[in-house]
């Protein structure tokens, strides 16, 4: 019952966008730690929406690797927050997280993956199409 009644707020929220003019929206699917959840055809994924873990996200998508130092000077962050926010990443699937050692020293190293990339690419499709949608509205 619940379900049909979510799909019933879905189809209703398509058809007011489609009278507005903004029938362009890409729906977005996933919530934090679900990224196939079904959600609201209007829902942005807000694991990726958060300020920090869009910049985490983003830097790993046009680098293959980075390293826990490199995110956090690029990022302009402290440990415990790039900490927290990568942890959150990880935990959706959306990174993976190796740690290593050189001589004594740990390094760890994040990549994006393949889901990571996918969530990226809707959430990136549904902030253009709102951009258009208010460009043309």
């Amino acid at each position: 019952m619940a379900r049909q009644s979510a799909v019933s707020r879905d189809e209703a929220e398509r058809g007011r966008a489609e009278r507005k003019g903004g029938a362009g929206l890409a729906p977005v699917r996933g919530r934090g730690g679900a990224p196939d959840e079904p959600g609201s055809a209007l829902d942005l994924d807000r694991l990726i929406h958060e300020r920090m873990r869009l910049g985490i996200v983003s830097a790993l998508a046009v680098n293959e690797r980075l390293s826990f130092a490199d995110l956090k000077a690029l990022l302009q962050t402290t440990d415990g927050n790039l900490s927290v926010h990568a942890r959150k990443l990880e935990e959706a699937g959306y990174v993976t997280c190796s740690k290593t050692f050189e001589g004594r020293v740990p390094k760890t190293q994040y990549a994006l993956t393949a889901a990571g990339r996918r969530a990226l690419e809707r959430y990136l499709a549904h902030m253009e199409a709102l951009i258009r949608a208010t460009r043309e509205g």
